[in-house]
């Protein structure tokens, strides 16, 4: 216990006594939940694409193993480390992002992914957390100085990555992306007749993707008209929620894992419901509602801009991709192949995650200065509290 002792001064002692615990926790949650209904999900689906009953499992425990690391030693990044991040991190992923477009392998008409000698990269999903990062620190330098042309600088680099998106196609990522961005320059302060524009632009942007995307065009007809094209997938996946009860069938007891091409990853959540039942359903659900409120509370004590704008794009992002995931496959809006956070699988997407929460975890350490009865009193830069 020596490390966590309040006299303890070394990196890991600070570091410890100012992080999330609960957050921590949740996450450590998820991962569980990750690794059980991998196991429940996955090798009916390996076996029925020829590959070893236990590939996708394997695989997934090292991603999950790699994405709990990330998460821990980018929760320990300083102020300028996290700047830093965000500016190569966005750099990196928007040239591979662009690489895609030349080199990427095309899989069900779209060209997101290149290929490693392991895995497959989807470069997009860390554009997700390393802009919103990028986006906070050029709103906060504005405020500081008006004349810095922060605004611009980041309305330039989401109009680079919204071309970069929309030819892949991924308009599910270029939405993600635009609620993000939106969400930091709302907080900002942006005039709300401007915000309003945005909307209106986005709205339109959507009018447009559906005429423009034939696969957009379907998922919307067949979320409106029930009746029209395939509903398998959807249908199958309703049919598990209503399998499972309230209890579930138990482990291993599922049928979905056996019908849908993607149980253990866009429609993981299916499985849960159907082995698990509604109770746990519900406890997932509370997990990732705990996180997004916990951290959002944690800001009632900032005033730190570029904390504040960082911690509402990186929330944002994650609490968006979780509920996009789950009330797609609840039929509650149009189907969106989007991973459950740390529960589906993919390397891509569990290291994107476990970046976003990192980053989190790093902008809402507690700070000296910043006790209940000093919050409001500045603070020196740069340096760490010891939570009570």
């Amino acid at each position: 216990m020596a490390p966590l002792s309040r006299t303890n001064n070394s990196w890991f002692g600070r570091w410890w006594r100012s992080v999330d615990h609960v957050t921590l926790a949740c996450v450590g949650v998820l991962i569980g939940f990750g690794y059980i209904l991998m196991l429940a999900a996955s090798p009916a689906v390996a076996v029925r694409i020829g590959a070893s009953r236990n590939m996708f499992i394997f695989k997934q425990v090292l991603f999950l193993s790699i994405a709990g690391a990330i998460t821990i030693i980018v929760s320990m990044l300083s102020r300028k480390g996290l700047v830093r991040m965000g500016f190569i991190g966005t750099a990196i992923a928007i040239a591979a992002t662009a690489l895609t477009l030349v080199h990427g392998m095309e899989i069900k008409g779209a060209r997101r992914w290149i290929a490693l000698p392991l895995m497959s990269v989807q470069p997009s999903e860390f554009l997700k957390p390393c802009f919103a990062v990028l986006t906070a620190w050029l709103l906060a330098r504005r405020q500081a100085n008006p004349r810095f042309p922060g605004l611009l600088l980041a309305g330039m680099g989401y109009g680079v990555i919204l071309m970069l998106l929309k030819s892949q196609p991924d308009i599910g990522m270029l939405t993600v992306v635009t609620v993000v961005f939106v969400a930091q320059l709302f907080v900002d302060g942006l005039n709300l007749i401007f915000v309003a524009g945005v909307f209106g632009l986005l709205i339109a942007g959507g009018i447009g993707a559906y005429f423009l995307f034939p696969h957009v065009h379907s998922r919307v007809e067949r979320f409106l008209h029930p009746g029209v094209g395939d509903h398998y997938q959807i249908d199958t996946a309703l049919r598990a929620f209503g399998n499972g009860g309230l209890l579930g069938r138990g482990p291993g007891e599922g049928r979905v894992k056996d019908l849908l091409p993607d149980a253990h990853a866009d429609f993981v959540f299916a499985v849960a419901g159907e082995e698990y039942g509604l109770l746990v359903c519900l406890f997932l659900v509370g997990i990732f509602g705990i996180i997004v409120v916990r951290t959002l509370l944690r800001l009632l004590r900032e005033d730190d801009p570029y904390i504040i704008l960082g911690t509402t794009g990186l929330v944002t992002g994650f609490g968006l991709q979780a509920f996009v995931n789950m009330a797609s496959t609840l039929h509650l809006i149009p189907t969106k192949g989007m991973t459950l956070p740390f529960i589906s699988y993919g390397g891509s997407s569990a290291m994107s995650v476990a970046l976003t929460i990192g980053m989190m975890l790093a902008l809402t350490r507690q700070r000296v200065g910043r006790s209940r009865l000093t919050r409001s009193l500045p603070e020196p830069a740069g340096t760490w509290k010891t939570v009570a």
